[in-house]
C-alpha cells in the first residue's frame, strides 16, 4: 500500500501522520491484497478551517472525499467516515449487481490524476484531468460516476469499443453520449 500525505499551508507532523495511518487502517479492511492500493491525503489550513481531502485508488476504483472543520483531527475523522460509507455502498451495489448476474465480485477500473494549468486569456483552462480509459459497460460507468460524485463520466464502451460519456440529467435519470460516424 502506498500512502502519500502532504500539507498545503501546514506541515504534517508525525502525530498527524500517525492519526491518518490509524484511520486509513479502517478502510483497508474492505480490500484484499496490498499491491495496487494508493491513498493520497492533502491537508490544508484555509482561514480558521482545516480541510482534508482523501483519494483512494484501489483495484482501479477511485473513492474521494473532502471535509473541513475547525480542527484537523475532526476533519480527518469526517473524511474517513465519508470514505468508509462510500466504500460500503459500493461493495453493496457491486455484490447485488454480480449476484443478480451470477458472477463473482471483480472490480476493474482505472484511476485518474489531474494537472493544473493557467492560461492568460479570457477563456481560461484552470484544470486538466488525465486518466486512462478502461472498457466497461454503461452500468459500470454510471456506478463509477456516482462514486466520484460527478455529473458525467468518460469511458470506453465495452460493446462498441468507442469513447462514450454518461451524464446525470436534471430529472435525475441518465443520458449517454456516443460518437456519430
Amino acid at each position: 500500500m502506498k500512502i502519500q500525505v502532504h500539507g498545503d499551508n501546514i506541515s504534517v507532523t508525525s502525530a498527524l501522520q500517525e492519526y491518518v495511518d490509524k484511520k486509513i487502517g479502517r478502510l483497508t479492511r474492505y480490500f484484499e491484497g496490498e499491491a495496487d492500493k494508493q491513498i493520497h491525503v492533502t491537508m490544508a489550513v484555509e482561514g480558521t478551517y482545516h480541510r482534508v481531502e482523501m483519494t483512494v485508488h484501489v483495484h482501479g476504483v477511485i473513492f474521494r472525499a473532502e471535509e473541513k472543520s475547525q480542527d484537523m483531527y475532526a476533519s480527518i475523522d469526517l473524511v474517513t467516515d465519508k470514505l468508509e460509507e462510500q466504500v460500503h455502498r459500493y461493495k453493496q451495489k457491486l455484490n447485488r449487481r454480480f449476484r443478480a448476474r451470477g458472477l463473482r465480485t471483480q472490480i476493474r477500473h482505472r484511476g485518474w490524476s489531474d494537472d493544473i494549468l493557467d492560461v492568460d486569456e479570457d477563456l481560461r483552462v484552470v484544470r486538466v484531468k488525465r486518466f486512462p480509459i478502461k472498457p466497461m459497460d454503461v452500468e459500470e460507468a454510471i456506478m463509477q460516476m456516482d462514486l466520484l460524485g460527478h455529473d458525467f463520466f468518460v469511458f470506453t464502451n465495452a460493446e462498441t469499443e468507442e469513447v462514450n460519456v454518461v451524464y446525470r440529467r436534471k430529472r435525475g435519470d441518465y443520458g449517454l453520449i456516443e460518437p456519430q460516424g
